[in-house]
């Protein structure tokens, strides 16, 4: 990573799945993520993203995290890719 501002983007989705319904852990991510100050929010039932800055993606990682165990998520799948830096660096 270079000297400038790491970007990442984070996909995540909780489970279990409810189709008739979102749970109340889907739920708590979402308000999570989007309220989060991030950019590029993206929010569907089957998978979510979000880009920013590192440290703002890593606390609300946390956040996110915490909040879905505590709302009865079993399972939560997440990755992270560092996009590159604000300067535009790519870093794929």
């Amino acid at each position: 990573m270079s000297g400038g501002a790491v970007r990442l983007r984070v996909e995540f989705t909780t489970e279990p799945f409810d189709l008739e319904e979102a749970p109340a852990h889907a739920l708590a991510a979402r308000e999570v993520i989007e309220t989060a100050s991030l950019d590029a929010v993206d929010v569907g039932p089957f998978g979510n993203t979000a880009e920013g800055g590192a440290e703002r993606v890593l606390t609300t990682v946390d956040a996110l995290l915490r909040r879905s165990l505590a709302a009865g998520a079993t399972r939560i799948s997440l990755q992270v890719n560092v996009l590159g830096d604000e300067a535009g660096e790519d870093g794929r």
